[in-house]
């Protein structure tokens, strides 16, 4: 009898063991870039998302319909107490600190000025995610989509683009939309590094010969931004390659490959 009690107990404590194994990891995102990865790599995660995750310029936003959303403080965090959390520009320091003090991994997406950049922010976020196949499917897929976008050997001089937002912004080297810009095959008119402003003026007096169009789509955004002067609509008709939605521009992530695609089909 003392046996079979005994077998029966140790039953239950591996039944408990794999319970808590079985236990959901419990992510949080603190902003909006944050949700992209989380929603892609982690799935099956128990997922608190940043209060933007289905805004209209969330490439994932349909994804995110079903998650619950918390703010990025400190009391919410606690009330979810998370095991990982994970970041772009999102979150206090204060909040952080007090984060790693309580055991909780943070995961942070860098900034990206290349493709490659992209790719180690995929490769980080998988493996502190306990997520690696994962993230190098997500990985595959994104470099399919840039070598379909690469123009052929046989192509001639890259024709040259400017990229212009709606709110009168550009992009120079440096930049991961000027990388953006030579995967599709461009050749980038912007010689000046970083970003900077275009004033109406310049591109009255001297209209580049393709734009490649950012957050247009974005219709209470930059209402009356210099790049929606008549003055530009009018220098951009018949002259743009692309027209970009903000939703593959708001993060340094593998959805940057869509947007070159989409760039390459307005090349020749």
């Amino acid at each position: 009898m003392r046996r079979s009690l005994g077998a029966l107990a140790g039953l239950v404590l591996i039944a408990g063991a794999g319970a808590v194994q079985a236990k959901p990891l419990r992510v949080m995102a603190l902003d909006q870039c944050a949700d992209q990865y989380v929603l892609a790599l982690a799935p099956d995660a128990e997922l608190a998302l940043s209060p933007r995750a289905d805004d209209p310029d969330a490439w994932l936003r349909l994804e995110a319909s079903g998650h619950r959303r918390l703010r990025p403080t400190l009391e919410a965090a606690l009330g979810f107490r998370p095991d990982v959390v994970v970041r772009y520009w999102g979150g206090e320091p204060r909040l952080l600190t007090a984060l790693e003090q309580r055991g909780v991994k943070v995961i942070t997406i860098n900034d990206a000025v290349e493709l490659e950049g992209v790719r180690q922010n995929i490769r980080t976020a998988a493996r502190d995610l306990g997520e690696v196949e994962r993230g190098l499917r997500l990985e595959q897929q994104m470099d399919a989509k840039l070598a379909r976008a690469a123009p052929d050997g046989q192509a001639t001089k890259a024709p040259g683009a400017v990229y212009l937002t709606s709110g009168g912004f550009t992009s120079g080297p440096g930049t991961l939309m000027d990388a953006m810009m030579r995967a599709a095959g461009f050749r980038n008119l912007t010689t000046a590094p970083g970003f900077g402003a275009v004033s109406v003026e310049q591109i009255a007096l001297n209209p580049p010969a393709r734009f490649i169009l950012g957050f247009f789509d974005q219709l209470r955004a930059d209402l009356r931004g210099p790049a929606r002067h008549p003055v530009v609509r009018h220098a951009a008709e018949g002259r743009t390659a692309a027209r970009l939605p903000a939703a593959s521009l708001t993060c340094p992530a593998w959805f940057a490959a869509d947007a070159v695609a989409m760039m390459a089909e307005g090349r020749s």
